[in-house]
C-alpha cells in the first residue's frame, strides 16, 4: 500500500517521526549537562573536615556515589555517596547541587573527584591533601604579598616623609606601612569612619596578626624558613603604627592619594563618601586605634627592635590608651561609643594587661568584656549600637569573638571568665543556625542585618548601608569567622584530635577558607597565583597591584539588589570591578590567622568552659 499526503497512514507515520525528531532534539536538554564539581583548588588540612560540591542542572535520578582518586595513579582511595539534592534559586534558577564529603581521607597525596553519571565520568581538578597542607603552602606567599605591599619605594618614601596635614601647612614623617590594596596606595588606619557602624581595621590589624601568628606557629615558621620574615613584617608595621602616633598622642587615621600618581597630593586626613577628605584624622579605638595600642603593647612583649624600641612601643601603646580613655567619643563621628570601640578596646586593654600585669589595664579589660556580654541578643547575634541594629561586618564580623578569646588568655575570675565564655558561646552557635537556616551547600556563613528598620538573614550585606556606596567581595568576614569558629570554638566546644573544636564548628570554618580558594560557585580561586582560575591582574601606582598570596575581594549580592540578596561576581564593569577583583590587605591579614589558627601548636593549652 502507497501512502498519500491525505491517507492516516501518512498522517501516522509523519506524527511519529515527528515525535522521534523533538525526542532526538531535546535529548541534550533534558539529560544530564556537563556537572560541575566544585572544590578548594589549593588544599585540604589532613585533620580538617573536607567537602566538595556538585552542580548539575537537572537533579539526578538516583543515589550517585562519587570516588577520590589519586591523581598520578588514578587508583580510588575513598567512595561515598553525594548529600541530597538542594537548590540555590537566588543564585541560580533550575541548578542542583550535591555535597561530597570525604572527611575520612587523611592519607596525604594529590587528588581528584570523580563521578559517574549516565555512564559517562567526569572529573575535577586537582587538589591536594597534606598534613597543616594550607599553612605550609601559602604562608611563605601571604608573606611575599606583604613585602610587595610594603610603601617602600624610593618616591613614596620621600613623599611620605614630609606628609601634609591636612588643611595645614605642617608635616609628619608616615613613612612605611602596607599599600591598602592592588588599586588603591593610600595607607590606613580604618576607613568609613563616617559610618560609624561598618570601620574595617587595616594596617593595624595586619600587624596583630603577623604578631599572633607568629607566636601561634612559631616551629611551623622556623621549617618553612620564614620566621624571620614575618617578624621582620610585624616590626614594619609597628614601625609606621609608631609613626602615625601624633606628639598629642592620638594616631593619625590616613594617607590618603587622591589616586594621583603625584605623591606631593598626598594628605593626612579624615575620609569621607567620594574621597570627600577633612581634617578629622584622630583615630577613635574603632577608627584603628585599638588594634595599633594592641599591636605595639603586644610586640613589646618579644623585647626587639625595629625603628623603634621594644620600650617605646610599649609607652606609645600607654600613651595612646591612656588619650582615648578621655577622647574617644569626642573622636568617634556619632559622639558615642559601639560594638567596635568595645571590641577593639578590649583587644587594647587585653594586651596592654598582659604586657604590664597593671590593675588599670585589667579594669579597662573587664568593663569592655562586659559590655560586649551586654550586647548579645536572645538570638545570639550582637547589638552594634544603643538602640536595636544587629551587629553585621563586611570584614570583621569574627573580631567580637577573637577580642574575648584573647582576653580570656589573661582572665582567671572564674566568673568573669564564664560570662565570656558563655558570650562566645551564643555568637558560634547563632553563626551556626543561621548559616544552616536555609538549604546552603557551599557552607556560606550567613548573617543578620537591619534594612528599612526590618532585621533580616542573608547571605551578603546590604547593599544600602550607612556608607552610601561601600560594598564589596566578603573574603575578610569569611576568614575572621573561619578564625572565631575554631579560636572560640576550642574555648567552649573543645574536642580533642581534628581541629580541636566540634566536627560543625571545624566544618563550618574549613568551608569559608575553601570558598575563597575556588569552591565557590564560579570556580574562582581568590588567592593570586593558587589554585586553576584567578581574577584578572590590577596594576597599582609605584610598581604596586596584584601579588601573589594576596587575596581578591570576592562575591557579592546582585549587583543592583539594595538588600543584597542574589549572587554576582564581575571581573569588568565600567570601572567598578573592583568590588570583586581588587585585593585588600584585610583579605590575608585574616586567613593568615586563620591559617595559624588551624595549625596552632599548642591549641588545646588553655583554659576553657
Amino acid at each position: 500500500m502507497i501512502s498519500t499526503k491525505n491517507s492516516p497512514f501518512f498522517t501516522a507515520k509523519l506524527k511519529i517521526a515527528i515525535a522521534l525528531i523533538t525526542c532526538l532534539c531535546t535529548l541534550p536538554f533534558i539529560g544530564y549537562s556537563t556537572p560541575e564539581i566544585y572544590i578548594n583548588q589549593v588544599a585540604y588540612d589532613a585533620k580538617a573536615p573536607k567537602k566538595a560540591v556538585i552542580g548539575t542542572d537537572n537533579p539526578l535520578s538516583k543515589k550517585i556515589s562519587f570516588l577520590v582518586i589519586n591523581a598520578i595513579s588514578s587508583k580510588i582511595v575513598f567512595s561515598g555517596l553525594l548529600s541530597h539534592a538542594t537548590k540555590m534559586e537566588s543564585w541560580a534558577l533550575g541548578k542542583t547541587y550535591y555535597e561530597a564529603d570525604f572527611s575520612p581521607l587523611v592519607l596525604p597525596g594529590k587528588y581528584k573527584i570523580k563521578i559517574i553519571i549516565d555512564k559517562k565520568p567526569y572529573q575535577s581538578q586537582t587538589f591536594q591533601v597534606d598534613d597543616i597542607a594550607l599553612a605550609k603552602l601559602t604562608l611563605p606567599a601571604i608573606l611575599h604579598y606583604y613585602r610587595k605591599q610594603r610603601a617602600n619605594t624610593a618616591i613614596e618614601l620621600n613623599g611620605d616623609k614630609n606628609a601634609v596635614l591636612f588643611g595645614s601647612n605642617k608635616t609628619v614623617d608616615l613613612r612605611g606601612g602596607w599599600c591598602d590594596a592592588s588599586g588603591d596606595v593610600s595607607k590606613y588606619f580604618s576607613h568609613l569612619a563616617y559610618a560609624n557602624f561598618m570601620s574595617p581595621q587595616q594596617i593595624p590589624l595586619v600587624t596583630w596578626s603577623m604578631i599572633s601568628a607568629t607566636e601561634k606557629v612559631p616551629n611551623l615558621l622556623s621549617s618553612l624558613n620564614v620566621k624571620d620574615s614575618i617578624v621582620s613584617e610585624a616590626l614594619w608595621g609597628a614601625d609606621y603604627i609608631m609613626r602615625s602616633l601624633s606628639a598629642d598622642d592620638y594616631f593619625y587615621m590616613t594617607l590618603f592619594s587622591y589616586f594621583n600618581k603625584d605623591p606631593k597630593a598626598r594628605r593626612v586626613v579624615g575620609l569621607l563618601a567620594n574621597s570627600v577628605t577633612t581634617n578629622d584624622y584622630q583615630c577613635a579605638f574603632r577608627e584603628g586605634a585599638g588594634m595599633a595600642i594592641a599591636s605595639l603593647a603586644r610586640i613589646s612583649t618579644w623585647n626587639k627592635n625595629g625603628d623603634f624600641t621594644a620600650k617605646q612601643y610599649l609607652d606609645g601603646a600607654k600613651r595612646a590608651f591612656s588619650h582615648l580613655l578621655v577622647n574617644n567619643t569626642k573622636y568617634a563621628d556619632d559622639g558615642k561609643d559601639n560594638i567596635i570601640d568595645d571590641y577593639c578596646a578590649l583587644m587594647a586593654a587585653t594586651e596592654l594587661w598582659i604586657a604590664t600585669d597593671s590593675s588599670l589595664y585589667q579594669t579597662e579589660a573587664r568593663k569592655r568584656a562586659n559590655n560586649l556580654a551586654k550586647r548579645m541578643t536572645l538570638a545570639g547575634y550582637f547589638i552594634a549600637d544603643d538602640a536595636n541594629r544587629p551587629f553585621w561586618h563586611a570584614s570583621d564580623a569574627g573580631l567580637p569573638i577573637i577580642a574575648l578569646s584573647r582576653y580570656l588568655d589573661k582572665e582567671k575570675d572564674q566568673n568573669l571568665r564564664s560570662i565570656a565564655l558563655t558570650t562566645i558561646k551564643k555568637a558560634l552557635d547563632y553563626n551556626l543556625s543561621v548559616t544552616n537556616k536555609v538549604e546552603n551547600p557551599f557552607g556560606y556563613a550567613r548573617q543578620t542585618f537591619m534594612r528599612q528598620g526590618l532585621v533580616k538573614d542573608g547571605f551578603f550585606i546590604p547593599h544600602e548601608n550607612e556608607t552610601g556606596w561601600w560594598w564589596q567581595g566578603e573574603n575578610a568576614r569569611l576568614g575572621s569567622l573561619a578564625t572565631a569558629a575554631l579560636v572560640g570554638g576550642r574555648l567552649v566546644y573543645p574536642k580533642q584530635g581534628g581541629l580541636g573544636t566540634k566536627d560543625s564548628l571545624a566544618s563550618f570554618a574549613t568551608q569559608q577558607l575553601s570558598w575563597i580558594l575556588g569552591c565557590n560557585p564560579y570556580s574562582m580561586c581568590f588567592m593570586y597565583e593558587f589554585g586553576q582560575k584567578n581574577v584578572p591582574y590590577m596594576a597599582s601606582n609605584y610598581g604596586h597591584g596584584s601579588e601573589r598570596g594576596g587575596i581578591s575581594n570576592g562575591i557579592t549580592g546582585k549587583e543592583g539588589n539594595a538588600d543584597g540578596m542574589g549572587i554576582d561576581f564581575k571581573t569588568s564593569a565600567e570601572g567598578n570591578e573592583w568590588r570583586w577583583t581588587e585585593q585588600w590587605i584585610p583579605h590575608a591579614a585574616w586567613f593568615l590567622q586563620a591559617i595559624a589558627a588551624m595549625a596552632d601548636e599548642k591549641p588545646l593549652n588553655r583554659p576553657r568552659l
